[in-house]
């Protein structure tokens, strides 16, 4: 049975975190909330996400402050930034920091779950490509220390096999 996908929403708008969790969980998703910047780091260090959504405008940092931590301590899962403040500048840096997608509140419920559904469906891509190529290298360096040849004198019988002193 496949492990349900796990989901840090961040945003100190407690409305919003319900909202989302709330249609994230109908959909089968795990999904966890934190309020600021440092919740989420503290929740990143205890769990391992598959997706973090986050708000552009935090009580304590701003989202792409986070969306980089999250890239260069977490790089694992997938990110998408939210805002209700678009502008053009913030949109270039979350591409720079590598969000996955950037979406504009008010976000429609529908378009919020397919952005996220894409997502996911590529983070689960991505780690099944991984995984394959882990057991791919795992089973060719297991053929070949199965096929490495012996060195010479680990092949002769043990009676033709000199100890070192003797003459």
């Amino acid at each position: 049975m496949e492990r349900k996908k796990s989901i840090l929403l961040v945003d100190d708008d407690k409305a919003i975190l319900t909202s989302f969790r709330e249609l994230l969980m109908r959909k089968g998703y795990d999904a966890d909330t934190a309020g600021t910047g440092r919740q989420a780091t503290d929740k990143a260090i205890a769990k391992v996400y598959d997706l973090v959504i986050i708000d552009m405008k935090l009580p304590d940092m701003e989202g792409t402050e986070l969306l980089a931590r999250f890239h260069r301590n977490y790089p694992r899962p997938k990110k998408i930034i939210v805002t209700g403040y678009p502008t053009m500048q913030n949109a270039i840096d979350s591409v720079n920091l590598q969000a996955n997608a950037y979406l504009v509140k008010p976000v429609n419920p529908e378009e919020f779950l397919r952005v996220v559904d894409e997502v996911i469906r590529e983070h689960s891509e991505e780690q099944e490509i991984t995984e394959q190529k882990v057991t791919h290298w795992a089973a060719g360096r297991d053929r070949k220390a199965r096929e490495k040849p012996q060195p010479a004198s680990q092949n002769r019988p043990e009676s033709e096999k000199k100890i070192p002193g003797d003459t």
